[in-house]
């Protein structure tokens, strides 16, 4: 099984660019986006043919947000949110399957200033307390832009960007205190030294230049990393400022 994760910056702009070409070329059997910035409407149909399950939650605001699966795979179950919290952005989508929940996230950012940062620890506690909870029923694929470079390799320019919102000290510990409760960083797992980027901004030619910083994660459960082949970012692929992520799963 291969599963993708890509925040599109806008669904129906990509549509309009590669989108489609990236996932007939692809063939993965499950996409997460991350950051659809739409409400329903028929650009979902473009999907149906070869992805009929499609599960999506748009924020209240328009333009804004969200998060969408599709799948070629029927789930057990789908909900949203945290216990009915975050829906009024659209931020988390569990799929659930046979073996495991499929968790698709899009993490808040912290914002100029870091205006966002105190809502954004009040996130991350609850996502943390929601993805253990899970993990004592079956195993956990946690997926998405989760906004914050953990270490120095994930990020270009580290000592320039302390104060950074997705680099600051607060979030970087909420990522290792995840972990700690026997989480794993697939694409670190996989690819211990490797400095590979999933988002880069659209000013100073920053993707060009390579300038980027690793924010897309594919995260599982300690116990399920056996299961996992290997842990892809895809930068090649364009048509947003991020590239889309991979995760193969073992048959």
């Amino acid at each position: 099984m291969k599963i993708v994760s890509f925040n599109v910056n806008g669904l129906r702009s990509i549509l309009s660019k590669n989108l489609k070409e990236f996932i007939s070329s692809d063939n993965s059997d499950i996409y997460c986006f991350q950051e659809t910035k739409m409400q329903l409407d028929d650009s979902f149909k473009e999907f149906s043919i070869s992805y009929p399950y499609i599960y999506y939650s748009n924020a209240i605001k328009k333009g804004y947000s969200g998060t969408l699966i599709i799948s070629k795979i029927k789930p057990l179950s789908v909900t949203y949110g945290i216990n009915d919290k975050y829906n009024d952005e659209g931020r988390i989508i569990t799929f659930e399957l046979d073996d495991f929940y499929l968790v698709n996230v899009y993490t808040p950012n912290s914002k100029k200033e870091l205006l966002r940062l105190p809502y954004r620890m009040i996130f991350e506690d609850d996502l943390k307390e929601y993805l253990v909870s899970l993990k004592k029923k079956k195993n956990v694929i946690l997926c998405g832009d989760l906004n914050v470079a953990h270490k120095e390799i994930d990020i270009k320019n580290p000592k320039n960007n302390l104060r950074s919102a997705g680099f600051t000290i607060e979030e970087r510990n909420k990522f290792s205190t995840l972990l700690d409760e026997g989480f794993i960083d697939t694409f670190r797992y996989f690819h211990k030294d490797e400095v590979k980027y999933s988002w880069w901004s659209y000013m100073f030619n920053a993707r060009k230049n390579n300038a980027g910083w690793r924010i897309d994660y594919f995260v599982v459960n300690k116990e399920f990393i056996s299961r996992c082949k290997d842990s892809e970012i895809l930068n090649e692929v364009m048509g947003s400022d991020h590239c889309p992520i991979k995760l193969t799963l073992l048959d």
